[in-house]
């Protein structure tokens, strides 16, 4: 027997326990509390209210995998569990939660019927889906809005440094959320007029911290309402929530506010060939069984800006996760 594979499998089958034990790490902030230095397990356990045994043998695991170094005895942060620590600059904390939410869990395991029907299951999980599970359970929303927020500050850098927004006049980013992305752009380019447009919730929020002082903005649906004009049109990670029928309708409005010589900047996580480990690959299963939705490669993005009028000028991956795909109004 090929050992190597045996292995392989029998700890794939059980990691469900490895990721749930990031989630108990994150829950109880042990990174942290941990901070600079070593703690020792038992005083970790005391100010967590877990029990020290328990929770040694949870940090020997998570160890293992390089998140925490634990000697038997202290507890010692590495780079990656320091992302865990709320206080941490570019705290992945809020993301890790998020996964570990009751709703994660539930269509993790009716993956299944989104396997033989390609339907969501967040509605079955939840009456209205994801997002009614977010507006039923705020404190569940304020981590999703905290792991967006986390995960756009890791790639606006990326971004910033690989596409040239300085040759546009107006931008527009559709569904921006609270305007991150626009920020940093006009930070650096304060020429620029920078359009938010996103469901009036969103603006309401968005307005309430401050975003009106460098951006316009404008509330609506990109279902129903028209786009605002601007010589750009920014869709990230917008399509990866929709099917194509869905996709179509979006890029059909975005069609509608370009002029010819405007530009589309589509910015999603690209699936690259091969059978390589990628986030982007278990990210297009989440999408699935969250929104029957998907995450595309560069050629299925060529096929659905073409059918909307559009040609795919450049994907230019930004070296932090995710791609700018470039494209013209025909």
């Amino acid at each position: 027997m090929d050992m190597a594979a045996f292995d392989q499998v029998r700890q794939l089958a059980a990691s469900h326990y490895l990721v749930r034990a990031l989630h108990v790490a994150a829950e109880l902030d042990v990174a942290g509390r941990v901070g600079q230095g070593k703690r020792p397990v038992a005083a970790l356990a005391e100010e967590a209210d877990a029990n020290a045994d328990a929770l040694g043998r949870l940090l020997r695991l998570l160890a293992s995998r390089g998140i925490f170094v634990f000697d038997g005895t202290d507890v010692s942060n590495t780079p990656a569990s320091e992302l865990l620590a709320s206080g941490h600059p570019a705290s992945l904390r809020d993301f890790v939660l998020m996964f570990g939410q009751p709703i994660q869990w539930t269509m993790a395991g009716d993956l299944m019927h989104a396997v033989r029907s390609g339907e969501a299951v967040a509605d079955r999980a939840h009456d209205g889906g994801l997002w009614s599970y977010f507006k039923d359970n705020p404190e569940y929303g304020r981590q999703f809005d905290g792991a967006m927020t986390a995960k756009s500050a890791a790639q606006i850098g990326g971004i910033l440094a690989t596409h040239d927004f300085s040759r546009y006049r107006r931008i527009v980013d559709v569904g921006g959320g609270r305007g991150h992305l626009l920020a940093a752009i006009r930070g650096r380019h304060p020429q620029l007029e920078c359009v938010l447009f996103d469901l009036p919730q969103v603006i309401a929020a968005a307005e309430a911290e401050g975003a009106a002082a460098q951006l316009r903005l404008v509330g609506g649906d990109f279902f129903t309402n028209d786009l605002p004009a601007g010589d750009a049109i920014i869709l990230q990670e917008i399509l990866h929530d929709w099917d194509d029928a869905h996709c179509h309708r979006i890029l059909a409005a975005a069609r509608r506010a370009l002029a010819p010589g405007q530009r589309l900047l589509v910015i999603e996580t690209e699936v690259p060939p091969g059978d390589t480990p990628d986030w982007s690959k278990l990210l297009d299963v989440v999408m699935l069984a969250a929104f029957a939705a998907r995450q595309r490669t560069a050629d299925e993005y060529r096929t659905l800006l073409a059918a909307q009028g559009f040609r795919l000028l450049a994907g230019t991956d930004t070296g932090a996760g995710i791609s700018i795909f470039e494209a013209e109004p025909l």
